[in-house]
């Protein structure tokens, strides 16, 4: 800001808040509790005018018109220039900020601890002292073993059953603590114990964890029904539709138990099964009616390494987990085709639209496919290599046929039967799905995968929802 005997520099503040000057000197201005400190200038004393522009405040000043005439101090011998007093500032908010960050993650993590000290979160512990306590996972692929393993590390007391069809499986997991299948170098706790007999494996158990594949679920579930109590709650690990009746595991579970009370729960979130053997970071969502049954599962759950929270909205959880895997096969494809960052980005945002709207109607709520059960499987499905519909989806983008890629797995890509699931549903609740209507389509060998790209992009161009 320079000054001359023509000019009169001026300094231009607009306060949103009601300002003060002292009535008495020139050299200071105080705005409310700061007090401004004027930086020197190349005349000795100079006049300037402070300008207060308010639009909602009110000054007072020490003359009668609009400006305040103040000057800088006149007795300072060594003024800093103005390049130092914004280090200065910059300085100091620099530690401001860095105080606020400090308050507020101490403050999280006293809550953290005060909720953790008033929570009895150790129900195997509280559960030990009355009887013997296990659970059983029916199923023995990769993440059937990974709960298994997960749970039976919380407790070397506590057993783990895994009834299973492979009297390969139960033998290598019995002998050498391992699932020569899926997880070969990955060494299971001792306290795994897998079997072929329903019976051994479900008499008695205090929670089940059901891992088998949705379609060859209800098939399963009735020929072991005899031996499953009425009220062994069921948490369902599995993802997807049943093709031709439409229903989720919420439905299969009591229909082919034959008991519409059973308890149910469903585990879902972000979740691979090596990276959870690796006990790697984690977090998942448990969905139940029963608010206590939820956190009674979460407790049995939650450790450092997997995070655990509740809902009630079983049908988000479930219609999310279900959907996500067909639009992973449209990503994957995405890849095999080499379309780039931009059709990907453009394609996943379409597909979680697509699950919202249809989640939506069927009674969900929006936050739920916004959270991890839906964008965050969403994400790690659709973006990583692990991903097994993802796999199929690169190979028939690549031009592969479906049946050669199918028979070349050894696990179930559930996205593949559920995709024509998926779209009777939307039929049924009058949805528009034309990222995973193609999809259903390019399974069926009806489309190839560039023919559906080019139709995609020539949907008309609508108002976003």
């Amino acid at each position: 800001m320079a000054a001359s005997n023509s000019i009169e520099p001026r300094l231009f503040l607009n306060p949103i808040f009601t300002t003060s000057t002292t009535t008495n000197s020139s050299t200071s201005l105080h705005i409310q509790n700061f007090k401004l400190k004027l930086p020197h200038f190349p005349t000795k004393n100079p006049t300037l005018v402070f300008t207060l522009n308010s639009s909602s405040g009110s000054a007072t000043t020490n003359n009668n018109n609009d400006n305040t005439i103040i000057t800088p101090y006149p007795d300072d011998p060594d003024p800093e220039p103005v390049s130092a007093v914004s280090s200065e500032i910059r300085t100091r908010d620099g530690r401001d900020r860095r105080k606020i960050v400090k308050v507020a993650w101490e403050k999280l993590v006293r809550w953290s601890r005060t909720w953790r000290s008033k929570a009895k979160t150790d129900i195997l512990e509280r559960t030990n002292k009355v009887k013997k306590f296990y659970v059983v996972v029916l199923g023995g692929g990769s993440f059937g073993t990974a709960m298994a393993a997960h749970v039976a590390n919380k407790k070397s007391q506590l057993k783990v059953y895994m009834l299973m069809r492979d009297p390969a499986v139960c033998q290598s997991i019995n002998e050498k603590h391992c699932n020569c299948r899926y997880f070969p170098e990955q060494k299971l706790p001792e306290n795994v114990i897998a079997t072929t007999d329903a019976k051994t494996a479900l008499l008695g158990a205090d929670y089940c964890l059901h891992a088998m594949p949705v379609q060859f679920s209800s098939s399963f579930l009735e020929g072991i029904s005899d031996y499953v109590d009425p009220g062994l709650p069921f948490i369902s690990l599995s993802k997807g539709l049943e093709l031709n009746t439409l229903r989720m595991m919420s439905q299969i579970i009591p229909q082919a138990l034959r008991n519409p009370r059973q308890p149910f729960i469903a585990l879902s979130g972000p979740s691979f099964a090596l990276e959870l053997m690796n006990k790697l970071p984690t977090a998942m969502v448990v969905a139940s009616k029963d608010r206590k049954l939820a956190n009674a599962v979460q407790q049995l759950l939650a450790s450092k390494h997997l995070r655990i929270s509740t809902s009630s909205d079983v049908t988000g959880v479930e219609i999310a987990g279900a959907l996500k895997n067909v639009l992973a096969i449209a990503a994957g494809i995405v890849v095999g085709m080499n379309l780039g960052n931009n059709s990907m980005a453009a394609l996943v945002a379409q597909g979680c639209s697509e699950i919202r709207w249809l989640a939506t109607k069927m009674g969900a709520k929006p936050t739920t496919i916004t959270g991890l059960s839906g964008t965050g499987d969403i994400m790690l499905t659709c973006f990583v290599n692990l991903s097994r519909n993802r796999t199929v989806g690169v190979r028939l983008g690549s031009g592969e046929k479906l049946d050669d890629i199918l028979s070349s797995m050894n696990q179930v890509a559930e996205g593949v039967s559920t995709a024509g699931a998926v779209i009777a549903l939307a039929q049924k609740y009058n949805v528009k799905m034309p990222v995973l209507t193609a999809v259903a389509r390019i399974i069926d060998n009806e489309l190839t995968p560039k023919k559906a790209v080019l139709e995609l992009m020539s949907l008309p161009q609508v108002e976003e929802v």
